[in-house]
């Protein structure tokens, strides 16, 4: 849904589907080879649905001192990833590969964005989950929303690439595939 609202932005037409793939990261992976590796086996899954069209895969890894976090997927891992940010920098690694399905040829970026998570109160942390549910977002909050009063700073080249697309580089990996936005 993140995605389909920003890649809309763009105006273009397009399609989305569901992957359906396996995004268990490998034995030792790190979290930005992770992001890539999902990302293009995303793009790759929809070559075989729409054999002519450009593909966009992307997905997002937030990583904490070394550390994957993953999407919490309900409350009570919520609460605790938000007690383990609190007061840390977090790295989101949002990679996003663009493969032109007819020849095969597959252009990718990694885009990382450093968020610095605001000291959190346990009452801070409920109030904000009571509010929002950020059940399927790495990292257990939405900037997009009311996450964004969890965050004390947030540096990166791309403001979209937090929200899950980097559109900063989706534009100019669909220039190098021959599309234009403009």
């Amino acid at each position: 849904m993140y995605r389909r609202e920003l890649l809309a932005r763009l105006r273009l037409e397009f399609e989305t589907f569901a992957p359906h793939i396996d995004e268990t990261p490998l034995p030792g992976e790190a979290p930005q080879l992770t992001a890539l590796r999902l990302a293009q086996a995303k793009a790759r899954a929809g070559a075989s649905f729409y054999p002519d069209a450009v593909i966009i895969g992307s997905d997002q890894v937030a990583e904490l001192g070394g550390t994957r976090l993953d999407k919490p997927g309900n409350r009570e891992r919520a609460q605790e990833q938000l007690r383990r940010v609190s007061g840390h920098e977090v790295v989101f690694h949002t990679a996003v590969a663009v493969l032109q399905a007819q020849s095969g040829r597959m252009q990718e970026r990694v885009v990382p964005t450093r968020v610095r998570f605001r000291r959190l109160t346990p009452s801070q942390i409920s109030a904000y989950l009571d509010r929002e549910q950020p059940y399927d977002c790495a990292g257990s909050a939405k900037s997009e929303g009311l996450g964004i009063a969890l965050l004390e700073q947030v540096r990166g080249d791309d403001p979209t690439s937090l929200i899950g697309l980097p559109l900063i580089a989706v534009v100019s990996l669909l220039t190098d595939a021959g599309l234009s936005v403009l």
